[in-house]
């Protein structure tokens, strides 16, 4: 079985909200995840404390381009390892600076102390991975598995029953049974993302890997709940939007929804607040609406 670490990347100097994950291979490196640019820093102080050289890492794997799962994938790149990615977001970590600007907008001068600087990845260091297709790496194979929902270019990984599962699981931080949808647009698609759900769900996993965050070994329950909640808030934004509500109306009103089903089940607020660290309510409702514009019908 691989030895997989945790590495908590400590995301605007508050733990528990975005991890990477190291895998001992036999005698190789795999890094899952590496974090936005702005935790670079942190991530390297990770993989040292535990004994490993940054160089000895060879093999990068990024379940999709979102800046907080792969903004620090170009200059891992740059090192010299092999970035895997989904075909679909290949390009924007070659050529990023769509993406950037793409963010710059949403979070305007929050930016640069959010997701740091984002280089690009050179060409030959970037590997696309089909659905199904295995890397291996050391005495281990690493299988890509397509799930879409999230994002359209949204992989998860899978080693020895491990699955490695971006925000396709959802955002689940530790010791809390909240489950917050990440929903960011502009590719958020329930039909899709259910699949994806129900998918890993039958591979019957021994234990998943959340990049928000950390291990999940109810694997089942987690599952089928999130599955019901991604169902949910779809009909939720669906609702407030026959109501009229649009723009900061939606986002304020989705947000407190969501913000007092937390509590319900015991979330406090200082948790809630770095619940929206790792997946800004607000964000998640544009997202969903976004969807029900494109899909009036649905």
């Amino acid at each position: 079985m691989p030895h997989i670490h945790t590495l908590d990347l400590r995301f605007q100097n508050t733990p528990g909200i975005i991890a990477a994950y190291l895998i001992e291979t036999g005698k190789e490196l795999a890094l899952v995840e590496t974090g936005p640019a702005s935790t670079l820093p942190v991530l390297l102080e990770q993989i040292k404390a535990r004994g490993f050289a940054p160089d000895a890492i060879k093999h990068v794997f990024v379940t999709h381009v979102h800046l907080d799962h792969a903004g620090a994938a170009g200059w891992w790149a740059q090192q010299g390892a092999t970035v895997y990615v989904h075909p679909r977001g290949a390009q924007h970590l070659i050529a990023p600076e769509k993406l950037i600007a793409s963010a710059r907008r949403v979070y305007v001068d929050k930016f640069d102390s959010l997701w740091g600087d984002m280089l690009p990845a050179p060409a030959d260091k970037v590997v696309t991975l089909a659905d199904g297709e295995p890397v291996k790496v050391g005495i281990m194979i690493i299988t890509a598995l397509d799930t879409p929902g999230h994002a359209r270019h949204h992989l998860a990984y899978v080693c020895e029953g491990n699955c490695f599962t971006g925000d396709v699981a959802g955002v689940r931080l530790q010791g809390s049974d909240y489950l917050s949808v990440a929903a960011a647009p502009p590719q958020f698609d329930p039909v899709t993302y259910l699949d994806s759900i129900t998918r890993l769900h039958d591979a019957d996993f021994n234990k998943l890997y959340l990049t928000h965050f950390g291990k999940v070994t109810d694997v089942s329950s987690h599952l089928t709940h999130y599955a019901r909640r991604v169902g949910l808030v779809a009909d939720v934004v669906k609702s407030l939007m026959d109501h009229q509500l649009a723009g900061d109306n939606l986002r304020a009103a989705y947000t407190k929804l969501e913000h007092d089903a937390a509590m319900k089940i015991g979330v406090n607020e200082c948790d809630w607040l770095r619940y929206e660290l790792a997946n800004l309510a607000g964000i998640s409702a544009d997202g969903i609406a976004l969807f029900h514009q494109k899909n009036p019908q649905a």
